[in-house]
């Protein structure tokens, strides 16, 4: 069987596409694939500086917007300057087993970045996206049993790989959840989800535990694909003929690496009550909801 590749993405000129956390690592690596394919690539990261310089790197059309997805009045400002279609909404950007931590509206760091910041961003632009929202997880969505409901925030009891944990778990929940409220407002717009395996990239280094860092930095070495590789389920998820609500992740051995197919989820990631009552904590932490009416 033929391997995809980013030499298969079809020809995307005219389409735009914003990418978060697109200066370095997975969204460097999609946003340069998505400009060679001719795709007019929007950096929203939060330093424009490091932004600036990693667009130089990006084949053909590439601009640099600042976006902080720790602070929710940087979401709305981002969204609101927004003007024009949207083809591609690419959900990229995270952090992983930070010390522990607090968002500037006062979430916890994993959960407040890597889940209500993009929340409140897709609801934010969510009319003028024309085909795909991707969000990118983690196949260590697996390493919870549950989003943790009465304290999300894991208030004096935090543990960097169960929030990470968390907060992966909520991306796949959120990506069924919107699917759902998609379909029923009848909107053409697919949510698909994506997960790179064990690619190497620096999001590994911002680890708040020094031996943990260590680890990784050799299983980078040794054990990993490389971040070009490790963008390719993002890159097929945005781009293929796949149904809504899909996650897409490597096809060898236990997902760490490989050529992008479907892959599955566990029961906890596929429970549309549970992905509903996330959806409404969400709406009531951040304030922000889904502007689609249902189609009558």
């Amino acid at each position: 069987m033929t391997r995809w590749t980013s030499d298969q993405l079809p020809n995307l000129a005219g389409k735009t596409a914003v990418i978060t956390g697109a200066n370095s690592g997975l969204g460097l690596e999609t946003a340069q694939a998505l400009g060679r394919a001719g795709a007019h690539v929007v950096l929203a990261v939060r330093n424009v500086a490091k932004g600036e310089q990693a667009a130089g790197s990006v084949p053909g059309s590439a601009e640099v917007r600042r976006l902080d997805l720790g602070d929710l009045a940087s979401v709305r400002e981002f969204a609101g300057a927004w003007d024009g279609e949207i083809s591609m909404l690419i959900n990229n950007a995270g952090v992983m087993f930070p010390p522990e931590g607090l968002t500037r509206d006062g979430f916890e760091i994993q959960f407040g970045t890597n889940h209500l910041g993009h929340f409140a961003l897709t609801n934010l632009l969510i009319d003028q996206v024309t085909d795909r929202v991707v969000t990118v997880s983690s196949s260590l969505h697996r390493s919870v049993k549950g989003i943790r409901w009465e304290d999300p925030n894991f208030t004096g009891a935090y543990d960097p790989q169960k929030t990470y944990g968390q907060s992966k778990l909520a991306n796949l929940l959120f990506t069924l959840e919107l699917q759902r409220r998609l379909t029923e407002a009848g909107s053409a717009v697919r949510a698909t989800a994506a997960h790179p395996g064990y690619a190497a990239t620096n999001l590994q280094s911002h680890a708040g535990n020094s031996l943990l860092r260590r680890l990784m930095a050799v299983g980078n070495l040794i054990a990993a694909q490389p971040a070009a590789a490790g963008a390719l389920p993002t890159l097929f998820a945005a781009t293929q003929d796949i149904p809504g609500a899909s996650y897409v992740g490597p096809d060898g051995p236990f997902e760490m690496r490989g050529s992008p197919t479907l892959v599955g989820r566990t029961q906890a990631a596929s429970d549309p009550e549970a992905a509903q009552r996330l959806w409404t904590l969400s709406e009531h932490l951040t304030g922000i909801t889904f502007p689609m009416a249902e189609k009558s």
